[in-house]
């Protein structure tokens, strides 16, 4: 029998796996927010980065004036047309995108025992879009998502979670979420996860390294699966 792989590693995707996607994922916002609400939103002035797109409905719609009552209300419809509207609209071909060193080091970590996941405030249909549409999607077996918690530290336990209940990691397999925001360093760190920053999105490699990562490169060019664990 073939033991379970003993280790997994989670990757968020914008600014991490790719970068430059295109407007489409902000126009399924705006999009699903006027046609649930009627109202017209924005997110010009607003720091996306590291957000969960359920945080960025509710903040487009507070700065809207709309009361919290109605967006706690909207948003599970908005939630359920923002992936409509991105699978309508979003680009054919996302393989542009995606990140330097990111193809790489993803197939150097297929060829151990690793699982591999994802952890995105992405909803789980445009996460998955995305992937697909860079030609990444054969890579990852499991994920958590907007709509599975509140914060990101809670998606890498859920994500954590899932690939131990389905039995792709072994039960006491040590875990790495690799991001490019505090964020993923403070979610791996709540964790007792392996917490490895890039400083491929936009947040520069000093900024990073201020939070104490584990490990911190420039880009995935500069690591190593081995690096992953190394203390």
């Amino acid at each position: 029998m073939v033991s379970k792989p003993n280790r997994l590693v989670l990757f968020d995707i914008d600014g991490t796996l790719l970068r430059g996607a295109g407007p489409h994922h902000e126009q399924a916002l705006v999009e699903a927010i006027r046609r649930v609400t009627g109202i017209s939103t924005t997110l010009d002035g607003v720091a996306t980065s590291g957000m969960l797109d359920r945080d960025l409905i509710v903040r487009m719609l507070l700065d809207s004036g709309c009361s919290r009552s109605r967006i706690h209300a909207s948003l599970v419809q908005i939630a359920k047309e923002m992936r409509r509207a991105y699978v309508r609209n979003c680009a054919t071909d996302l393989r542009a995108a995606v990140c330097g060193g990111v193809l790489e080091f993803l197939e150097q970590l297929r060829q151990q025992p690793i699982t591999l996941g994802l952890v995105t405030g992405n909803l789980s249909t445009i996460a998955w879009k995305k992937v697909e549409l860079a030609g990444l999607r054969g890579f990852f077996s499991v994920g958590a998502f907007s709509e599975d918690g509140a914060t990101r530290t809670d998606l890498a336990r859920i994500a954590a979670h899932r690939a131990r209940t389905r039995r792709l990691i072994q039960a006491n397999a040590r875990i790495a979420v690799i991001g490019d925001h505090s964020n993923d360093i403070q979610a791996a760190k709540a964790n007792g996860f392996r917490a490895i920053a890039v400083a491929t999105g936009f947040t520069s490699l000093g900024e990073l390294q201020a939070f104490q990562p584990d490990v911190a490169v420039q880009t995935l060019h500069e690591l190593t699966p081995d690096e992953l664990w190394r203390n």
